[in-house]
């Protein structure tokens, strides 16, 4: 499915002359007020301590007061490596691994684990992703406590290698149930494009945030079958700005990232298009070996369905994939408001999802909070041939980490 993830970086940026209209859209007065429960949850999980306090709570970095434990003093020799996760393959840092970890020092929880993202100081320099990793924990710190993006718990750092603690979650990847089932029923895949949508939805709306990198594979699920979105290295903060770096994974790329004629929160919605389509079908709409192609179709932008994809799935995937973003679903005026009051979503009860009132239609086996058994097998990293983090490179961008 996924033929890998593209970046190019171009750090340019312009006031967008286009934007969305900021006049939310009418909708009854319980989506508004759907709305407002959603505004006023991500208040308030920003503004108290999390009930899951660590020993280790912060109170010196002000950008550390949503995180459950503190970066002080915190070194890799704290945890115990149970499993990788994932190694080598991600757009970023060839060395980069997810490895679930059990905290062995000042933890009352002893059944606690997390999945520690690994990227190695040498490796970010040489790729040119200084910046794209700090804003990657910048963003994750911002979002702390949504229930559909993965928690932040600390990050830290040492003399080689730059640390982010995440929350484990044990259902893995939406893209392995996918792959298992070719395809998801309409109920399971509205299901999982709702809770999309609505993180969407809090990334735009609260937080002036393009995600910029939906697919599957950065999709994990729960325990009760909801979704945790993964692996923000290409998020920004644009608001209404337009930005020009080529990044994220072909077949889910909007037209004007191929253009390269400015991009900014619009392509979130053009990928949720791509996704619902790929749900339902089994595979992106513009699909080719040859990555050249795959650009080529999506400029192209003609969408064909199957038969016997329902018609209000077809209508949403064809409004959200407008070539031209000033016409797409989700960007036009009304915004994410609008994708909510969509046809396909009707049946959808949205503070019932956002609150987890419900499980999802996909229930992971998961026997124990440590159970890895859902993340594929990965070697460990190969430690011969890596990049030197060199007395020079420290002095240069050493100032730079400090965030970590």
């Amino acid at each position: 499915m996924a033929t890998g993830t593209v970046e190019d970086s171009s750090p340019n940026e312009v006031q967008s002359g286009s934007v969305a209209s900021s006049i939310p859209f009418k909708t009854n007065s319980i989506r508004q007020g759907i709305h407002e429960k959603e505004r006023h949850l991500v208040h308030s999980i920003r503004s108290v301590p999390q009930k899951f306090a660590h020993p280790f709570l912060v109170t010196d970095r002000a950008d550390e007061k949503q995180l459950c434990i503190s970066s002080r003093g915190l070194e890799l020799n704290d945890f115990k490596l149970l499993k990788t996760l994932g190694t080598g393959q991600e757009h970023y840092a060839t060395s980069r691994a997810l490895v679930a970890l059990l905290p062995l020092k000042n933890q009352e929880d002893k059944t606690k684990v997390y999945a520690l993202k690994v990227l190695r100081k040498a490796d970010v320099i040489k790729l040119k992703q200084v910046e794209h990793v700090r804003n990657e924990r910048k963003t994750l710190v911002a979002v702390n406590g949504h229930p559909f993006i993965t928690n932040l718990a600390a990050s830290f750092s040492d003399d080689l290698s730059l640390y982010m603690l995440l929350d484990f979650c044990p259902g893995g990847e939406i893209f392995t149930y996918l792959r298992r089932s070719r395809r998801f029923n309409e109920e399971t895949s509205r299901f999982y494009a709702a809770e999309i949508t609505m993180t969407i939805e809090f990334l735009h709306d609260i937080h002036g945030v393009a995600y910029r990198d939906l697919k599957p594979e950065n999709i994990l699920l729960d325990a009760d079958g909801h979704i945790k979105l993964v692996d923000f290295g290409f998020a920004k903060q644009v608001g209404n700005r337009e930005t020009y770096t080529l990044c994220g994974t072909p077949e889910y790329l909007a037209p004007e990232v191929i253009h390269n004629s400015g991009h900014g929160l619009a392509v979130d919605w053009w990928a949720l298009g791509i996704l619902i389509y790929e749900f339902l079908v089994g595979q992106p709409p513009f699909w080719d070996q040859n990555p050249m192609r795959i650009y080529e179709q999506i400029v192209e932008g003609r969408l064909r369905f199957p038969p016997n994809m329902p018609p209000a799935a077809q209508n949403i995937v064809s409004l959200l994939c407008k070539t031209n973003p000033t016409e797409r679903l989700g960007y036009i005026s009304g915004g994410s408001g609008r994708v909510k009051a969509h046809p396909f979503f009707a049946e959808v009860v949205w503070d019932d999802l956002f609150y987890h009132r419900v499980k999802g239609p996909i229930i992971p086996r998961v026997s124990h909070p440590a159970d890895p058994s859902n993340f594929e097998e990965y070697p460990d990293s190969d430690v011969r041939n890596q990049n030197v983090y060199t007395d020079d490179l420290k002095k240069k961008y050493e100032p730079l980490f400090s965030d970590f």
